[in-house]
């Protein structure tokens, strides 16, 4: 009885890793020198992640089978963030990259290059947007109404002097 329990569940590290196909596969070396090859990892819904080498997993024996195993969780502790507050969740890559959503409905956003891919539009509807550093467009921007490239001008100077404030409109 006890052999048979201990079959169902073995802890392991990940040892290779293969997203290629529809189902992730993994080679794992389990205890006892065990190695298997090509165990599928079962991962949630919407949510993939091809793990490093030396990466915890946890796996499970169909029936106490040997030879049809599946990986339910893989962990790595040394990347995993800490100290997050209850109800705080976060994703992570071993670079250092996180989303982390926070208490109080904060979401914080922490990369090297954020590229953002929409077909149509993006929108934000808030009030204010802030930042540190340039921002840069290849295209027109309108504020208030009012296209920053094809605007007139009231009381245009001539040669270097300073035109009036923008008419509105033009956009």
């Amino acid at each position: 009885m006890k052999n048979g329990i201990a079959n169902f569940l073995a802890r392991g590290v990940v040892a290779l890793g293969n997203s290629a196909s529809k189902l992730q596969s993994l080679q794992l070396r389990l205890l006892a020198g065990e190695v298997k090859d090509n165990v599928e990892h079962l991962e949630p819904y919407g949510f993939t992640a091809c793990p490093l080498a030396d990466a915890e997993a946890l796996t499970g024996f169909i029936g106490g089978d040997r030879s049809h195993a599946v990986v339910i969780v893989v962990a790595d502790r040394r990347f995993r963030l800490q100290g997050l507050k209850p109800g705080e969740v976060a994703l992570y890559t071993d670079e250092g990259d996180r989303l982390h959503f926070k208490r109080d409905r904060i979401i914080d956003i922490e990369t090297v290059t954020l590229n953002i891919k929409a077909s149509d539009s993006v929108n934000f509807d808030t009030p204010l947007i802030t930042s540190t550093g340039r921002i840069e467009s290849a295209g027109d921007q309108i504020a208030g109404g009012i296209s920053q490239i094809h605007h007139p001008h009231s009381d245009v100077q001539p040669g270097s002097g300073q035109s009036g404030p923008p008419l509105g409109g033009g956009a």
